[in-house]
């Protein structure tokens, strides 16, 4: 069993920026892929950012040139930095983890992200 701890959520203002992390009681050398998804009220989860064990990185449309996902394998969390953010970035973030050892996927409880003035 893994544990995906999702922390950096919060309140910002249209333009401003966030920085989620997610960390795993796994390493997370081994991965097959690990992802960001989000939820909006009322509407399906979607896949924002995913990252490859052999580091290729792929982005959802509505977010290319704004976030960037990244990983430390040292510390075993996965980064999500978010700027120039809109409105409709509102929604919960949820990250993602398929590892190789047992082709599992892992979920986090999610960390709400509000883009607000």
């Amino acid at each position: 069993q893994v544990q995906l701890v999702e922390s950096g959520g919060g309140l910002v203002q249209p333009g401003g920026s966030l920085r989620l992390s997610c960390a795993a009681s796994r390493s997370i050398f081994s991965i097959v892929t690990m992802g960001w998804y989000r939820q909006a009220p009322g509407k399906q989860r979607e896949l924002v950012a995913i990252l490859t064990s052999m580091s290729t990185t792929n982005y959802a449309d509505s977010v290319k040139d704004r976030f960037t996902i990244s990983r430390d394998n040292a510390k075993n969390t996965l980064y999500l930095q978010m700027n120039s953010l809109k409105p409709e970035d509102t929604a919960v973030y949820y990250c993602n983890a398929l590892y190789k050892s047992d082709y599992t996927t892992y979920w986090g409880q999610g960390t709400q992200v509000t883009v607000s003035s």
